[in-house]
């Protein structure tokens, strides 16, 4: 090979060299970058991740800023009708007796009257005749009984006003868990009344350590639901609201809930405790119910789950510990 022929081949290997080395630094860069955009998708997914997460939290914080406000306002007008009520109320059944007596006592004159002085005049003869006597002397006790009765309902339905509001009773306070129960649904009686029989197999329970008022919302909103899925169904003959309460163990509580009503499709059972997800049509659901319930059962440390098949009806179940 001539010098010349020598020079040019050199030339070549080394272009060559060149490029091999620009190519292997090329791909090193690319290698690089790839690693870089790996970590970017990765940031990218976290950050994304952590933005659901806050809005998730947004969307609780502002349910329950929605809650507590409307619970406050509720609670403050429940509790201001329950004491405007129970004044007059308490003035009513408390004289009752004493009208009964009153009446009694006269009841027992007239009777007297009759035995000593059998022979009556014309005038006396046909107001006892006006006024049937007979059936006034056995009605007027009846009737007397009967706004005892109606008296002692009211104020019942009173005490379960201030029972559900407790406003007085921010902190935890050993309660019976069946008295908020039945306060609920004496409130909801209005609504039970319209063709819903509801059964209560209550276990024997200790104390439960809660925050009454807000435990007592959550039987108030189940129970509504219950109420609503039966009153909309029109293929069940006899509906039925059943409340079971059991001691599991020493300090766990289980309360459950159950009716025969329509039931929930799966896809929307997934979905009950989500922030502002309803199955009712527009305009009568706020979606905030079974999320609140849930925050304030995992707020006493337990659990609410709910069991369901379309057709079979629909049963909550919630824990909760005897002591906090």
């Amino acid at each position: 090979m001539t010098q010349t022929g020598q020079l040019y081949y050199y030339s070549i290997m080394r272009d060559r060299n060149d490029t091999n080395g620009e190519v292997e630094q090329l791909k090193s860069q690319v290698a690089a970058l790839e690693e870089l955009l790996e970590v970017y998708q990765k940031s990218a997914m976290e950050k994304t991740d952590k933005l659901e997460q806050v809005i998730l939290q947004l969307q609780q914080a502002q349910a329950q800023l929605i809650h507590a406000e409307k619970m406050s306002s509720l609670g403050q007008m429940v509790a201001g009708v329950a004491h405007e009520i129970n004044n007059p109320v308490n003035f009513i059944y408390g004289n009752i007796e004493h009208v009964n007596n009153y009446v009694q006592d006269l009841l027992n004159l007239i009777k007297i009257y009759q035995q000593e002085y059998p022979n009556t005049t014309p005038a006396i003869d046909d107001e006892i005749e006006e006024i049937d006597l007979e059936f006034l002397t056995e009605d007027l006790p009846k009737t007397l009984s009967s706004m005892k009765i109606g008296a002692d309902r009211i104020r019942k339905i009173v005490l379960s006003l201030r029972n559900f509001s407790r406003l007085d009773e921010a902190d935890i306070k050993a309660v019976t868990i069946e008295e908020g129960i039945d306060s609920t649904l004496l409130i909801l009686n209005y609504r039970i009344k319209q063709g819903i029989e509801v059964i209560k197999r209550y276990d024997d329970l200790p104390l439960v350590e809660c925050y009454p008022a807000q435990l007592n919302q959550v039987f108030m909103n189940i129970l509504s639901n219950a109420i609503d899925a039966l009153q909309d169904d029109n293929s069940q003959v006899k509906k039925q609201i059943i409340i079971y309460t059991e001691l599991v163990d020493r300090n766990l509580v289980k309360v459950r809930i159950q009716d025969n009503g329509p039931g929930i499709l799966p896809q929307a059972k997934d979905k009950l405790f989500e922030p502002f997800f309803t199955t009712k049509p527009v305009g009568q659901g706020t979606g905030l119910g079974l999320s609140i319930c849930y925050q304030i059962i995992e707020r006493h440390n337990g659990k609410i789950e709910v069991t369901s098949e379309p057709g079979q009806g629909t049963e909550f179940i919630i824990c909760l510990p005897v002591k906090q």
